[in-house]
């Protein structure tokens, strides 16, 4: 992207000073001719400008339309494809349309996270070495010429050293209007970037790009970010910087926000600040044009909130992630009262399957792309059964019993000959992908790397028998309530109220059913322990990851516990490390039904 592009205001406690971000230039023949005009006046047109920005989220470490934990293209039921190779290719075609200096193009986050691309480059050759290589989600979205990207909660997965690394390897500003210094209250990040739009008209037009993010990280990576960073709600910051910046001459505004559309929170009131708070703000807050919406993993192309004070549209999209949809914000301007009126605004977007990747992007990537694929299929063990998670969320299956028999044998040895060594140690897992798989005979870091996608770290936490039913009765919400006698469609079953799998617990270590014939509340049956219905006063040690720890979910007890030992690596990087040290994985070793689904005592499957 030329550099004469470039205009901005915006500054950052981490910074001290803004940072110069795209504004136009060069304006095509064909656009030129349809924006000019002397009015307004007596009998003349008035002025009038068109121009488009172009919107991702959620591109989780996707370059390649590549799934690295089955070492071959990504597909899914509905063919979609994947990756900035893919997105660049749609962005071509649209800055070629409307001519590249009528477009914006921008991010609402969660970039650094999510592949084994992106965890190579944090964790195997990291970019915060001495002499570290450049992040390739930076190097691609630096050579497709983004303007600006909001921070998303996965930033913070790595710790901040890496995402400061990140920043500074990005030709465009990641923004954080609420991501502030702890000390100072001051923005850590560039809340904002404003851009000039060079117009034939002779009137330039500023574009505003707000950037909000998920006050959920305060949660969810309270480990690398307590006491040295502080989150609070999108509304308030929003209501705090939209008048800033209309004040400044802004002509439009557009925020760019890590946060769904629904309202909803992951974690209860653990916070005071609601999760999914896109269309809150676009209610709320005036003097906003359009939101670009991430976070929630959902396709939205269009949808328009009133503005409550305003009575005015606020037209709001979310590409769906990893950089399978491409939005597109069409805006016309008119030139009114000495000013550019936002005279309409439409949404839509590209789907990235209806294109082939862009060679410019899969040739600059090409070697880290190769160097990742080598290390994913290295062999570290073997096993003797095959394993899956398609049946996870429903049947206690022995893959996940892997998942759990690893945690609490890593819990059982770290607290070995301490004060609470004599207390039995139970584990936690969810069902994280219904594809990943364990084959018979060799076993790679991609099939081990597969169980676990998120880079969650274990801890130990001390719960009482009552404590741990009152978990699992939380946890069972996530079935649907299904009569006895009714057909049962495993379809279906799960994800009730829209619970995610990974907020489906199977607790390892005890016995127990569910009867989902039963309200919620009242489901867990025949819960014991070693035989034995369980003691409600009796205290047991739970493995459990870092994000249930942390409020995750908002199950209850565990972020309250006693914390009685932490780990600071990846769950799945324990894995691998046990699946080398056994070289065998042997099911009969540590899989057994410990949990069922029951209908009035009757077995459903």
């Amino acid at each position: 992207m030329p550099l004469d592009r470039r205009s901005f205001l915006g500054t950052s406690a981490a910074t001290g000073a803004g940072v110069a971000l795209a504004g136009a230039t060069a304006v095509p023949a064909e656009a030129k001719g349809m924006a000019e005009g002397q009015g307004p006046g007596p009998g003349r047109p008035p002025k009038r400008y068109s121009f488009t920005v172009m919107g991702t989220t959620d591109l989780h470490g996707n370059v390649f339309n590549w799934d690295y934990f089955t070492d071959k293209e990504f597909d899914d039921k509905a063919h979609n494809d994947v990756g900035l190779a893919k997105i660049s290719t749609l962005v071509e075609q649209v800055r070629a349309e409307k001519g590249r200096s009528n477009t914006l193009l921008i991010d609402a986050g969660d970039t650094i996270q999510g592949t084994q691309l992106s965890y190579y480059y944090a964790k195997i050759d990291p970019i915060t070495a001495r002499r570290g290589p450049v992040h390739p989600m930076a190097e691609a979205m630096n050579a497709i010429g983004y303007d600006a990207a909001a921070l998303g909660n996965h930033e913070f997965n790595y710790g901040i050293p890496v995402l400061r690394k990140f920043e500074k390897q990005c030709d465009f500003p990641l923004l954080g209007a609420n991501a502030l210094d702890a000390r100072t209250l001051r923005p850590a990040f560039p809340p904002y970037s404003v851009h000039r739009l060079r117009t034939p008209c002779g009137r330039d037009v500023k574009v505003a790009v707000l950037g909000l993010t998920n006050p959920g990280i305060a949660i969810w990576d309270k480990a690398n970010v307590q006491g040295k960073m502080t989150f609070p709600g999108l509304e308030e910051q929003a209501a705090k910087y939209v008048p800033r910046l209309r004040s400044m001459g802004a002509d439009v505004v557009i925020v760019s926000a890590h946060s769904g559309s629904s309202g909803t929170s992951s974690y209860g009131d653990q916070l005071p600040y609601i999760e999914n708070a896109a269309g809150l703000v676009a209610e709320q807050v005036p003097g906003i044009d359009a939101i670009l919406v991430g976070h929630a993993h959902t396709e939205i192309a269009e949808y328009r909130v009133t503005n409550k004070e305003t009575g005015k549209e606020v037209v709001l999209s979310e590409p769906l992630m990893w950089g399978q949809r491409l939005t597109l914000f069409d805006f016309d301007l008119v030139w009114s009262k000495g000013r550019w009126t936002v005279e309409r605004v439409a949404a839509k977007v590209l789907n990235s399957n209806t294109v082939e990747e862009d060679p410019k992007i899969a040739g600059l990537l090409g070697d880290e792309h190769r160097k990742v694929v080598g290390y994913v299929n290295q062999v570290i063990g073997s096993s003797t059964a095959a394993m899956a998670t398609a049946e996870g969320p429903y049947k206690d299956v022995p893959i996940i019993d892997l998942i759990n028999h690893v945690q609490a044998e890593t819990v059982k040895a770290a607290l070995a000959g301490g004060a609470y060594a004599a207390l039995p140690v139970l584990s936690q897992a969810s069902c994280f992908s219904r594809t990943a798989a364990i084959p018979a005979g060799q076993v790679t870091i991609r099939d081990a790397a597969g169980l676990y996608p998120f880079e969650n770290t274990l801890e130990a936490r001390l719960l009482t028998g009552a404590q741990l039913r009152d978990y699992l009765e939380f946890s069972a919400k996530y079935f649907v309530q299904t009569a006895a006698g009714a057909p049962v469609d495993p379809a279906k079953l799960t994800n009730a109220d829209g619970t995610p799998d990974y907020n489906y617990d199977a607790v390892y270590g005890l016995t127990y059913d569910i009867d989902i014939a039963k309200p919620v509340g009242s489901r867990i049956t025949g819960l014991s322990f070693a035989g034995r219905p369980i003691d409600p006063a009796a205290e047991f040690v739970l493995a459990v990851n870092n994000y249930r720890a942390s409020g995750g979910g908002n199950f209850p007890y565990v972020p309250r516990a006693k914390q009685l030992w932490a780990n600071s690596d990846e769950i799945r990087n324990t894995i691998i490390t046990w699946v080398q040290a056994e070289g065998t994985v042997d099911p009969a070793q540590f899989a057994s039904v410990e949990w069922r689904l029951t209908r009035d005592g009757t077995p459903v499957f």
